[in-house]
């Protein structure tokens, strides 16, 4: 195929793709040789460790702070010593190391894997507890501490999860010490939630679309009963009934505005006002 002598390889060389196989024949008989001990050789400290040994500088590093570390450290003890109490507890602390070095998504994610795993766990309640946080405390980000955002101006869809596992955790483990603080919690989701609702009402009523107004705050209505959202609910439904020349409609928001709020300024005709997202201006 090629000729003899020097131009028969310099033909075979210059031949298309050729070079590239010829690098990696060469690289692949370097390292075959004994090229591989030009890499250093990674040493892992945690060779021969118990899984008590693990437990505990995987716990040190987690309350020092070192959360990637300690991560790391909880990941080797499950993979190395699968079974025992160990590998459970360090599925749990795994999940709160993520949570304390704020990262919701995979704190969430372990959470959710423990549950799966071990359902009738002594400790699954903090596990759902934990999940809950995680949703409840979800980052708002730079901007978000900026402008001083609460929950009920965000995407209520980390509030709606936050408040179905601290659902879960009251309603399975009504005994547990996590109860009680997740009831609390759940109590200002359902007020957040309902406030979320009454902002998108707001937005439809400031767009003058009437009907969408009005069907939003009746949801309000409807669903958060007891929200403190529901006075500036009322308020936008006599606005958007008002508009839409439905009177009687209009009539019975504003009795039941009066009737339940007395003092409220919108009974007294003070309009609406939506607070602006730069309201630090």
């Amino acid at each position: 195929m090629f000729k003899q002598g020097s131009s028969g390889f310099t033909a075979f060389y210059r031949a298309p793709g050729l070079t590239r196989v010829l690098g990696s024949v060469l690289l692949a008989a370097t390292l075959t040789l004994g090229g591989c001990g030009l890499l250093p050789e990674v040493i892992d400290e945690t060779a021969g460790w118990s899984a008590q040994k693990l437990y505990a500088e995987a716990k040190d590093n987690l309350n020092s702070g070192n959360y990637e570390r300690a991560v790391k450290l909880f990941e080797t003890l499950e993979a190395r010593y699968p079974f025992g109490r160990y590998a459970q507890q360090a599925q749990l602390e795994v999940a709160y190391a993520y949570y304390k070095d704020n990262e919701p998504i995979s704190a969430i994610a372990a959470c959710d894997r423990f549950i799966k795993l071990h359902p009738n766990h002594p400790n699954v309640d903090y596990a759902y507890y934990l999940k809950g946080l995680a949703n409840f405390n979800d980052d708002l980000g730079l901007l978000g501490k900026l402008v001083d955002q609460d929950l009920s101006e965000r995407d209520p869809r980390a509030a709606r999860d936050a408040f179905l596992a601290f659902k879960e955790l009251v309603t399975r483990f009504p005994d547990s010490k996590y109860a009680e603080d997740s009831t609390a919690r759940m109590k200002y989701l359902v007020n957040a939630l309902a406030s979320n609702e009454v902002h998108v009402a707001k937005y439809y009523l400031k767009r003058k679309a009437w009907v969408a107004a009005a069907n939003r705050a009746k949801e309000v209505l409807k669903t958060y009963p007891e929200a403190p959202a529901l006075e500036e609910a009322l308020a936008i439904m006599v606005v958007a009934y008002g508009e839409l020349d439905l009177v009687d409609l209009r009539d019975d928001a504003q009795r039941v505005l009066k009737l339940n709020f007395p003092d409220s300024p919108y009974a007294k005709g003070v309009s609406i006002k939506e607070k602006a997202w730069y309201r630090f201006w």
